[in-house]
């Protein structure tokens, strides 16, 4: 897994994380397990906490679709999040708010020879991300490397049963 900041000065892109913003985060890996696997993982969010040891908790009310909210519990806070776009089974992204900050986090899943490249990309604006800019930096490069290890994990666990 790779990450890498991204520091620009584009503009937000509809429906992706804002550039622009004082703290930015990519990271990918390679998933041994078909999109559609990974997709259902990644989109089944009330079943984070069963394979993602760094969220504590989840409820989501509605459907997987574009408006709807979800709470959840990862770190010190709890994030409101709300879906922004769901494109199955290539994209989704959704918006949080959490402790003074506003997130915008994006999956991107491209099939490859029966594998599947995961992209993840995130970014915090407000007052505390132009504050705290570099130790939240090194929060977020780590927590998407944790999340795409988690996620991969569970998705190749999915694909040998």
């Amino acid at each position: 897994m790779k990450t890498r900041v991204i520091q620009n000065d584009a503009e937000p892109t509809e429906n992706g994380i804002n550039r622009a913003a004082p703290v930015v985060g990519t990271s990918e890996t390679e998933v041994a397990a078909a999109r559609e696997v990974v997709w259902d993982v990644l989109t089944g969010i009330k079943h984070w906490p069963s394979w993602n040891p760094d969220v504590r908790s989840v409820s989501m009310h509605g459907a997987l679709s574009a408006g709807s909210e979800f709470r959840w519990k990862a770190g010190p806070g709890t994030i409101t999040s709300t879906l922004e776009h769901v494109e199955p089974p290539r994209r989704v992204a959704w918006s949080g708010k959490a402790l003074g900050l506003k997130a915008m986090h994006v999956y991107a899943l491209e099939a490859r020879n029966g594998m599947t490249l995961v992209r993840t990309e995130e970014s915090y604006d407000g007052l505390v991300a132009r504050l705290f800019r570099a130790r939240l930096q090194k929060t977020l490069d780590g927590a998407l490397e944790s999340g795409l290890r988690h996620l991969k994990a569970e998705a190749e666990r999915r694909t040998a049963t």
